[in-house]
């Protein structure tokens, strides 16, 4: 039995083909586009009383800027997660510590940086200003202090966390027992060079606020990460913000109309 051969498409169809490859190409841009334009809608519908439509709108405007908010800061995170370790620490510092007791002001004992990590494998260390030669404690440093007083604990289940002065241990505890620092771990660097090893100090002699995390490997303790968001250029209108995410004083007033302000800053009292 002798086979047919496959019947030649006319030129009429052959003509048509690109039409129908158009079509249905277009028709697949189209369910894209309508896919990206769903996607781009907020995924719930949360209405407030007495609102308006043009409020909606900007408010829906401003949950997918919130979204990409949350994305970018988790992709942030997950490049600093992503670093490899820094430099060897090249000394286990020695720093001045008081009793448990915030209220016992006599005990004064010596405790290595290799110690302060306790069953933790990363140390979190904060660089408080408040130096030998200055009058007071910095107010900013203050602020993030008195909120970090209360996280202490939960941040406690995680990592190790300090914070350390360069002021004798003594000053450092009245201060503390002034601001009701019951829950911090507080450390003198007065007679080391942790401070101007770790952006804690200049070279002149001037505190910084910083913040360190090390991480201990085999036996080893290893610079992680710096704050240093604080030595980078700053944006017109905007304070470095290096440490803004642990400071919850400036997250709340970015909820407000009002904002941050331009000329306000945390004080040590208020007075009144």
């Amino acid at each position: 039995m002798i086979k047919k051969s496959p019947k030649r498409r006319s030129a009429k169809a052959l003509r048509r083909s690109p039409v129908k490859a158009k079509a249905k190409a277009k028709t697949a841009r189209s369910t894209a586009n309508t896919r990206k334009l769903v996607a781009a809608k907020p995924s719930y519908t949360v209405r407030f009383a007495n609102e308006t439509t043009a409020y909606r709108s900007a408010r829906n405007t401003l949950l997918k800027a919130e979204i990409d908010l949350r994305r970018q800061i988790e992709r942030v995170a997950a490049l600093r997660r992503k670093l490899p370790l820094g430099g060897a620490v090249h000394e286990d510092y020695m720093f001045d510590e008081g009793g448990r007791d915030l209220a016992d002001m006599q005990t004064v004992r010596q405790v290595r940086l290799s110690e302060l990590f306790g069953e933790k494998s990363t140390l979190v260390a904060y660089s408080f200003m408040f130096g030998p030669k200055m009058a007071n404690a910095c107010p900013s440093c203050t602020c993030i202090l008195d909120s970090l007083n209360g996280q202490s604990g939960h941040i406690g289940q995680r990592v190790g966390f300090v914070v350390i002065a360069k002021s004798p241990i003594g000053r450092i505890r009245e201060f503390a027992r002034s601001r009701r620092w019951s829950s911090l771990r507080l450390l003198s660097s007065v007679n080391n060079t942790y401070n101007r090893d770790y952006r804690g100090e200049t070279a002149e002699g001037s505190q910084m606020p910083s913040l360190n995390v090390f991480n201990r490997r085999n036996g080893k303790i290893y610079h992680f990460f710096n704050t240093e968001l604080l030595f980078g250029p700053r944006d017109k209108g905007q304070d470095h913000r290096h440490v803004d995410m642990i400071w919850p004083l400036w997250n709340i007033f970015d909820f407000t109309p009002e904002g941050r302000g331009s000329d306000w800053y945390p004080k040590l009292s208020y007075g009144g």
